[in-house]
């Protein structure tokens, strides 16, 4: 994939995270009971912090190049986040604990993410490998 791709997606992902965090704080706190209050935060916080690393993907795919380590870091992120923070969210509206047991599926697919980034600054098309400038 490439690196406008990821800048996309995770751009995406941030406003969605930011929208979501705010409808939290202002829409549900009335709604739900603190603890699934605080799930529901966990899951936007969890999804802010998977974006950016989405956007490092973009990044460092338009510096370096794509790599199956980025491509693999990209889609791990992406499915961490569907998986961990969206049955976060839907645990939180719905108390069906069930769903509780997708969310290591999701972090699971987060660490996959980090380990094959970690990877990907390695080899041929790393970072040291490439001229300093980005071209958009």
């Amino acid at each position: 994939m490439s690196g406008r791709f990821w800048i996309r997606v995770g751009a995406i992902s941030g406003g969605v995270a930011v929208a979501l965090g705010a409808f939290a704080a202002h829409g549900l706190k009335q709604h739900l009971e603190p603890k699934s209050l605080e799930v529901f935060e966990t899951g936007a916080r969890y999804q802010m912090y998977h974006a950016l690393a989405i956007l490092a993907v973009g990044l460092l795919t338009l510096v370096a190049g794509s790599s199956r380590g980025r491509c693999v870091a990209g889609w791990g992120f992406l499915a961490g986040t569907l998986l961990f923070s969206g049955s976060l969210y839907a645990l939180a509206l719905t108390q069906i604990s069930k769903l509780g047991m997708i969310t290591p599926l999701g972090g699971v697919a987060f660490l996959v993410g980090w380990v094959a980034l970690a990877v990907s600054g390695f080899g041929p098309s790393s970072i040291a490998d490439k001229p300093s400038r980005i071209e958009v």
